[in-house]
């Protein structure tokens, strides 16, 4: 089986390859920039340069291929819009697929999106879910709620550097899951017939909010947060400012998503039948507190090591100084 993956170099998508890898398939990254992708090639995917966006690209990215996982979205940063690549882009890249005869599509989306029809990455999400299902694909769809990795630069690196902790609103408890995890499932789904033309939530063990993350961090890495609310109000005011400006756009719809975030209602999900369906162990997904253990762990290993070479130098410097007297 070949797998194309898209959004490969994501912080996703780069997890599926590697699984796919592990797991003794054939894996193809359609890349818009093959040389920031060179680490996928090392890895032993192949790369084939295309873009959403052009649907040109898709056909010669799609022969061969058995699977699509698609992991692809659109960045706050980038210069194209959500629209423009999470749903024109799709759009393309599934007729794409049916006209290539591609047997299976693994798509990520965000789970409760057909509750939040006006907050555009989740309306798009839905919308694509419907057309996914129309294109008569053996489709598996996987609503996601949260990725582990995200934490680190918005809770953990900001308390560990003394900055400021950014929440807003009444947290919305989100279980969180590694990313690692997440690409357990997509892969698993592939070999799997009976996740074929069905949804499934996946998310992690717990739903945990903004302050208990906040928490563990200040015990893990032994430092006091400086948290910082942010008035709901004052982001909603943000993003019709930056909505007049071309510029702007994706990062106001972005700040939509703050609607759900700050709402004060959970985003979970049961995940006992999915396990079972998948056949994958519970057990070994990774909880938040192991994920966060062992990041502090490794970094505060690190200070100390740096902080004891520091002081190795400056003794040494210190004693160069310093003559020796009879």
């Amino acid at each position: 089986m070949t797998i194309l993956v898209v959004g490969a170099t994501g912080t996703l998508g780069r997890q599926v390859v590697r699984r796919a890898l592990d797991e003794g398939y054939k894996v193809r990254c359609l890349v818009r920039n093959p040389k920031k992708a060179t680490f996928l090639k090392e890895w032993g995917a192949e790369l084939v340069a295309g873009n959403l966006c052009y649907p040109e690209t898709l056909p010669p990215a799609l022969e061969g291929v058995t699977a699509i996982v698609d992991a692809a979205t659109a960045r706050a940063t980038d210069s194209l819009s959500i629209k423009q690549v999470d749903w024109d882009g799709k759009v393309a890249l599934i007729q794409a697929a049916k006209a290539a005869g591609v047997d299976r599509y693994v798509f990520f989306s965000l789970l409760d999106a057909e509750q939040h029809p006006d907050v555009p990455l989740m309306e798009i999400k839905r919308c694509t879910e419907l057309f996914l299902a129309e294109a008569d694909l053996n489709y598996t769809i996987l609503q996601l709620c949260g990725f582990m990795q995200g934490l680190i630069g918005q809770y953990a690196i900001p308390i560990l550097e003394g900055q400021a902790v950014w929440i807003t609103g009444e947290s919305s408890p989100i279980a969180y899951m590694d990313t690692q995890d997440i690409a357990k499932f997509a892969v698993r789904a592939l070999s799997v017939p009976e996740t074929e033309k069905q949804i499934f939530p996946v998310v992690g063990t717990r739903a945990w909010s903004a302050e208990e993350i906040i928490s563990l961090c200040e015990r893990l890495s032994g430092k006091e947060a400086r948290i910082t609310r942010m008035p709901i109000n004052l982001l909603r005011t943000m993003r019709r400012i930056l909505r007049f400006f071309q510029w702007g756009w994706n990062v106001a719809d972005r700040l939509a998503f703050t609607e759900v975030l700050a709402n004060g209602k959970p985003l979970d999900a049961p995940m006992d039948e999915v396990y079972q369906v998948f056949g994958l162990d519970p057990t070994e997904t990774t909880t938040l507190e192991s994920y966060m253990q062992e990041y502090f762990g490794r970094i505060l290993k690190k200070l100390r090591e740096l902080d004891y070479e520091k002081t190795k130098t400056k003794k040494k410097q210190t004693a160069k100084k310093t003559p020796f007297k009879s």
